[in-house]
C-alpha cells in the first residue's frame, strides 16, 4: 500500500554544472545559474516555466533575483548536505497542493575555491563553545566520534571500514567525470596506508573538497507525460531532524533522523529494503554509509562491517566488493563523495546519479536491470536526514 503522495510528481530534468573540481572562475551564484540552465535544457523547459524555487547555499530570494524570475513558491530549508533530498520531498508536496507547477531545485557551492562563500561558525556558536575547546578541528574530528563508539559497541574494525573507499573507487574509475582517477585502483590496505587525518580516518577515508553544482526539475506526473525525457517517478520520501551537532547525538551508533526519514520513505513507497536495486548513501567519510546501511534496514545493527568486508575474487584476481561493480548491492556508483565530487553539500550529486542510473545514462558504470534507487543523506553530522525512493517504472 502506497502513500497519498507516491507518484504524484516526477523528475523531468537533471544536470550538473559543465565542470566539477577546482573552478576559481566560477562564483557560488554562477554555479547555481549554470546548473539551473543545464537542468532546464535537459527538461526541454525555460526559466519562464519555473514557478517554484528551492535552494539554500544561495537563498531562494537572491537566486530568484539572479535568475530574473518571481516564483510563487519558495523553500530555503537548509539543514546541511541532505537539504536537496528534503527539497525533493517538499517539492512533491507543493506540486500536489497546487502551490507550484514546475519546481527548480538548485545547488551550487564553491567548496574548494571559496568564491562568494560565507564564513563558517564563530567561537560563540554551540560548536565553538562545546566542541572546539576539546580539540575538534573540522568535520573529520567530529565524525570520528560515532565511528569509535561503533567500533567499541559492535567490534567493527578499521579494516572493515577501509572497504568502503576501495569499493567506491572502483565505480569512480568507470566514471569519466570522477575526480579521483589518478593512482587507479586502491585496496583496503592502501586506505590504511594513506596519511592519517584524525583516527580512525586516513586521507582516503575522507571526502573530496571541490567546486560544482547541480539541479533538478520536478513537475506533476500529468505534465511529465509531455516532457522531453522519460520521467523518473518519486515513490516515497522522508525527512527528520534530531539535534544540532554531533556532540548532542542521543546515541553515537544510531542516527534517529535516518531511522525516521527511512521509515517514512519506505511506507509512502510501499516498499522495503529488499525491493531496492541501487543505493546512493552520502559518504562524507567512509563510515557514514555503514551507519545508514544499518539504520535504513539493509543490514542488521552492527553488521555493516562484516557485510562490506565480505569480498570475493574475480577470475583476474581482483576483488569484487559487495557494494562495488558486480556486487550484490550497488552503492555510490558515481564514485561517491570519496572519489567523485564533494562540494560541501553532496546530496544533489547523489540524486543526480540515481536519475542517471534510472535513465540508463550511466555508461560503463550502468547497473543492469535497474528499477528502483534509494538516495539518503545526513545533514550537519547526522543531525538531520533525508530519504528519497525513485523508480523508472
Amino acid at each position: 500500500m502506497t502513500g497519498a503522495l507516491s507518484r504524484r510528481a516526477t523528475i523531468v530534468g537533471a544536470a550538473e554544472t559543465d565542470r566539477i573540481g577546482r573552478l576559481p572562475g566560477m562564483s557560488r551564484m554562477a554555479l547555481h545559474a549554470e546548473a539551473a540552465r543545464n537542468a532546464l535544457e535537459d527538461a526541454g523547459l525555460s526559466i519562464r516555466d519555473v514557478d517554484g524555487v528551492f535552494s539554500c547555499v544561495a537563498g531562494p530570494n537572491e537566486l530568484s533575483e539572479y535568475l530574473g524570475i518571481v516564483p510563487r513558491y519558495v523553500d530555503g530549508t537548509g539543514v546541511g548536505g541532505c537539504s536537496y533530498i528534503i527539497f525533493l520531498r517538499h517539492a512533491v508536496a507543493a506540486i500536489a497542493a497546487g502551490y507550484c507547477d514546475v519546481a527548480l531545485i538548485v545547488h551550487g557551492e564553491s567548496g574548494r575555491s571559496w568564491i562568494d562563500m560565507e564564513a563558517p561558525g564563530t567561537p560563540a556558536s554551540p560548536a565553538g563553545q562545546f566542541e572546539a575547546p576539546f580539540g575538534t578541528a573540522g568535520a573529520a574530528t567530529t565524525y570520528s566520534l560515532p565511528v569509535l563508539r561503533h567500533f567499541h559497541e559492535y567490534g567493527t574494525t578499521k579494516r572493515q571500514m577501509s572497504h568502503v573507499p576501495a569499493s567506491t573507487r572502483e565505480w569512480a574509475l568507470l566514471n569519466p567525470r570522477a575526480i579521483m582517477h589518478e593512482g587507479g585502483h586502491i585496496t583496503p590496505e592502501d586506505v590504511e596506508a594513506s596519511p592519517i587525518i584524525c583516527y580512525p580516518f586516513n586521507r582516503l577515508d575522507c571526502c573530496l573538497v571541490a567546486d560544482g553544482g547541480g539541479a533538478l526539475v520536478v513537475t506533476s506526473a500529468e505534465r511529465a507525460r509531455d516532457m522531453r525525457r522519460k520521467p523518473i517517478h518519486i515513490l516515497g520520501t522522508g525527512e527528520g531532524a534530531a539535534h544540532r551537532q554531533v556532540a548532542m547525538m542521543r546515541d553515537f551508533t544510531t542516527s534517529d533522523a535516518t531511522i525516521m526519514s527511512g521509515r517514512a520513505a519506505f511506507a509512502e513507497a510501499g516498499l522495503s529494503p529488499p525491493d531496492i536495486d541501487h543505493l546512493m548513501l552520502y559518504d562524507a567519510f567512509s563510515f557514514t554509509p555503514m551507519l545508514f546501511l544499518e539504520d535504513l534496514g539493509f543490514v542488521p545493527k552492527g553488521e555493516a562491517g562484516p557485510f562490506l568486508a565480505d569480498t570475493r575474487q574475480a577470475t583476474d584476481g581482483s576483488l569484487i566488493y559487495p557494494t562495488g561493480p558486480g556486487g550484490v548491492l550497488p552503492m555510490n556508483t558515481n564514485g561517491g563523495g570519496l572519489s567523485y565530487c564533494h562540494s560541501g553539500r553532496y546530496g544533489m550529486f547523489a540524486l543526480l546519479e540515481a536519475v542517471a542510473q534510472l535513465r540508463g545514462d550511466a555508461g560503463a558504470r550502468q547497473v543492469a536491470n535497474l528499477t528502483t534507487s534509494l538516495v539518503h543523506g545526513p545533514g550537519r553530522q547526522f543531525a538531520a536526514a533525508g530519504t528519497a525512493i525513485l523508480s523508472n517504472d
